[in-house]
C-alpha cells in the first residue's frame, strides 16, 4: 500500500506499508530548514501519529544530505531569530513525542537543527561518509535544554560537551563509536536495510513500542503504571503474542494509540 501526500513546504510525506516518510526537501540550501518548514512539521506529525495505518515513521533528507540546520539567512533579526528558535524546539518536541517508533536517516551532512531533529528521533541509521556537528557556538546561540539533554544521555556528557563547545563536526566513526549512531551501512545498503528494519518495527506490538518510549523519557507515574496494565489486560495483544508464538506463525497486533 503505497500513500503519497503533500504537507507542509519543503516536507513532502509518504506513507507505504505502514510507515510515514517524511523528507527533508530544500536541495539549494543544502536541505536547511525554513521558518515555515519548522512551523509545518508539528503539524504535518499530528495527523501521521492518529492514523492507524502509520506505525512508524522515517526522516531523511533529500538526495545526499540530511540538513545542514537553520537557513542563516532568517536568523539575520532579532524577529527572524527567536520566532526560527521558538519553531525549532516545537518542531524537535513534536518529533519526540511522536507516539510511534521513529527512525533518523542520514545521508551526508546532519548539522545544527539537523541534528537537533536527528536526536529527536528514536534511531539513527547513517550512511558512510556521515558527518555530525551541534554548531550553536558558531552563532553565538544556546542549544535548546531538551535537545541537550537528549545529546548527553544518547553521547555521555564528554562527547556533548566537546560537540557543543567546539561546534566541530564529528564523521560516522565516531559518531557510531560514542552512541550518536545506532547503525554505519554503505550509502547503497541502506536504503534496502532501512526497508527491512521499518519492516520489522510495524510487525511488532505498537502497545509494546508505545509503552516504552514513555518509559524511556521519564520514570512514569503510579497512574501510568495502571494505565498501562489496563492496556494490556485489554489489548488482546499479549494474547495473540503468545497464540502466534505457539501456532509457528507472525503475530496480527491490533492495538494503536488512542487518539485524544
Amino acid at each position: 500500500m503505497q500513500d503519497k501526500r503533500t504537507s507542509g513546504p519543503g516536507l513532502p510525506v509518504r506513507v507505504e506499508d505502514g510507515t510515514a516518510t517524511v523528507t527533508i526537501s530544500n536541495p539549494r540550501r543544502r536541505n536547511a530548514m525554513t521558518l515555515a518548514m519548522w512551523e509545518s512539521l508539528p503539524r504535518l506529525l499530528a495527523p501521521l501519529a492518529a492514523d492507524p495505518r502509520v506505525r512508524a515513521l522515517v526522516l531523511t533528507g533529500d538526495g545526499d544530505t540530511f540538513c545542514a540546520g537553520a537557513d542563516i539567512n532568517e536568523l539575520t533579526t532579532p524577529d527572524g531569530l527567536r520566532r526560527s528558535q521558538r519553531a525549532a524546539v516545537e518542531a524537535e518536541e513534536a518529533v519526540a513525542a511522536f507516539p510511534k517508533p521513529t527512525l533518523a536517516v542520514v545521508r551526508g551532512f546532519c548539522v545544527g537543527g539537523g541534528c537537533q531533529l536527528a536526536i529527536a528521533c528514536d534511531l539513527r541509521f547513517a550512511a558512510e561518509g556521515a558527518r555530525f556537528g551541534v554548531t550553536p557556538a558558531r552563532l553565538g546561540l544556546v542549544y535548546p535544554a531538551a535537545g541537550t539533554r537528549r545529546l548527553v544521555g544518547l553521547t555521555g556528557p564528554a562527547t556533548a560537551k566537546h560537540l557543543l563547545f567546539s561546534a566541530e563536526l564529528i564523521g560516522h566513526e565516531r559518531a557510531l563509536r560514542t552512541g550518536l549512531v545506532d547503525e554505519v551501512l554503505p550509502a547503497a545498503d541502506l536504503a534496502a536495510r532501512v526497508r527491512e528494519y521499518t519492516a520489522v518495527l510495524v510487525s511488532r506490538s505498537q502497545l509494546t513500542q508505545t509503552a516504552a518510549k514513555e518509559f524511556a523519557a521519564a520514570p512514569p507515574a503510579a497512574e501510568r503504571l495502571a494505565y498501562w496494565a489496563e492496556q494490556v489486560r485489554g489489548a488482546g495483544d499479549a494474547a495473540e503474542g503468545s497464540a502466534a508464538f505457539l501456532e509457528r506463525r507472525e503475530p496480527r497486533f491490533t492495538w494503536s494509540p488512542p487518539v485524544d
